[in-house]
């Protein structure tokens, strides 16, 4: 099995405490760059079997090159293919290139100032795999919990959680009979915009918009309870264009709303209607115009889930888990690469698939857990081979991740450390319960629909709570995902938005 290969490089780079470094070169995907930090993250190729780090030393050169051309660590970007040449000792060159259908490449990027998207501009993070890229955070909490920063209330009803650029917090919410996107002042909560982008979403297990809204440099895309989609201007909160996409696409909508985080990738804004032909569309983001729909037999509906962008084989490719099971499909063609309706449950598949390398995990509740998937060949022809199939993770709508070879998230009410490669349970817990899970600075941020927030150690060694505190409740069972950006904790419970300090 692969494990994902993680290179922290910078100007200098020696060699660090982690793996062993040889003389050579490396390939690989950048996943992040810190220039502040004087950082950036590879997730190398597959073939590769060591886990590397390097440290930033003053004193030590190295030439960084982007297309050719002389470069510095604050050219580099996410989505760039990189190769590192090194000696046992320190990185002697970096070469970057530009890589067609990239990543966004601006919300991605770490920079010193304070208007820089500070790692959560989409649903799921930086990279949408719920990890973030906070460090300095606090290692445990104070007892009822770290300090409350604001609470804002009159945001209207739903379960979408934030997404946040510089100073600017974006959520949606129902007033009245419309569904709202809203943009407030991160750091203190006050209200800066609210627009209409959709007809107001009514359910009986909670009113409101399910998805969170998606920034892309001076713009906001916005998916509601109802298919409306709009793309909006992100310093007024004026609507450049809309439509709907059940409406576009000839599909039906879903048991509890459609409830998918839009993915931009590049020039393109992607996502999974569920109609006739077009399980998956790729739209214009400029305009909305149709670039491709993906055909998967049977015409599965949409889940509850949204999309992850990879790299595999040469090729990107956009992993989304349907009604039927999990699909994954060419970033720039649409076609149908493979599909396995393992982890898939006849009611809601709601948790978005996780990825490691060659591999893809995903899960479902209702008594059903979770498959590892894993892809071989190249472009010309990619496969995928199911690995497992395991009891021990139905995650039901938590979500999931993946940290150094080991999987975290709630199955059911039980919190769960998973080898990923073979599916053994390391430990569980009870005390929290059922609840969504994010990564940052080497701890796990519980939040259990019921109310209790835990911290603890991202390790496979044990459970080891080092937090935990009660927040201001609704009547709702507390569904949003919990977002770490800014220094802070993020807490979305329908009406009101909570922001602790976690510096």
């Amino acid at each position: 099995m692969y494990r994902v290969i993680l290179f922290c490089v910078a100007f200098g780079l020696a060699w660090s405490s982690c793996g062993t470094l040889s003389a050579g070169s490396i390939s690989g995907i950048i996943t992040l760059v810190d220039v502040e930090g004087q950082t950036f993250s590879v997730e190398a190729s597959a073939s590769k079997k060591d886990k590397i780090t390097f440290d930033f030393t003053a004193d030590q050169k190295t030439a960084i090159t982007l297309d050719g051309k002389a470069a510095k660590l604050a050219d580099l970007q996410v989505g760039q293919r990189v190769t590192v040449n090194s000696t046992t000792e320190r990185a002697t060159r970096i070469s970057a290139r530009r890589v067609k259908n990239a990543a966004p490449e601006e919300p991605n990027r770490l920079e010193n100032s304070s208007k820089a998207n500070v790692g959560w501009h989409q649903y799921g993070g930086p990279n949408r795999d719920n990890v973030s890229t906070e460090t300095g955070l606090l290692k445990t909490w104070p007892a009822g919990g770290p300090e409350l920063k604001w609470t804002i209330t009159g945001i209207g009803e739903g379960y979408s959680a934030v997404s946040l650029s510089g100073n600017q917090l974006l959520t949606m919410g129902n007033k009245g009979d419309e569904e709202h996107t809203i943009c407030l002042d991160a750091e203190t909560g006050k209200k800066l915009w609210s627009t209409p982008t959709g007809k107001a979403y009514r359910e009986n297990m909670g009113n409101g918009p399910r998805a969170t809204p998606t920034i892309d440099g001076d713009k906001v895309y916005v998916l509601g309870g109802n298919g409306d989609l709009a793309c909006l201007d992100l310093a007024s909160g004026k609507k450049l264009w809309g439509g709907n996409i059940l409406k576009e696409f000839n599909a039906n909508n879903i048991t509890w709303g459609i409830s998918e985080s839009v993915l931009i990738d590049g020039p393109n804004l992607v996502c999974t209607p569920g109609g006739k032909g077009a399980a998956m569309v790729s739209l214009d983001k400029t305009n909305g115009k149709l670039k491709w729909k993906a055909t998967v037999p049977g015409d599965p509906q949409t889940g509850y889930s949204s999309i992850l962008p990879i790299e595999f084989g040469g090729l990107r490719i956009y992993v989304n888990f349907v009604h039927t099971g999990v699909i994954a499909v060419d970033a720039k063609t649409g076609k149908l690469l493979w599909g396995n309706s393992s982890p898939a449950n006849g009611t809601a598949n709601c948790s978005s698939p996780v990825a490691a390398g060659d591999s893809v995990f995903a899960a479902s509740g209702y008594g059903t857990g979770g498959t590892l998937i894993k892809m071989s060949g190249s472009k010309n022809k990619i496969t995928a081979e199911e690995v497992y199939s395991t009891k021990e993770m139905k995650n039901h709508h938590g979500g999931m991740v993946v940290v150094d070879g080991y999987l975290y998230g709630a199955d059911e009410a039980i919190l769960k450390c998973i080898e990923l490669k073979t599916g053994q349970v390391q430990w569980q817990d009870r005390s929290v319960g059922k609840g969504a899970i994010v990564y940052a600075d080497g701890q796990l941020i519980l939040r259990s629909e019921q109310g209790p927030v835990a911290l603890c150690k991202a390790s496979p060694a044990g459970y080891e709570e080092t937090g935990r505190f009660e927040p201001s409740r609704s009547d709702k069972p507390a569904w949003p995902h919990p977002v770490v950006a800014n220094g802070c904790l993020y807490l979305r419970d329908m009406d009101q938005l909570l922001c602790y300090k976690l510096k």
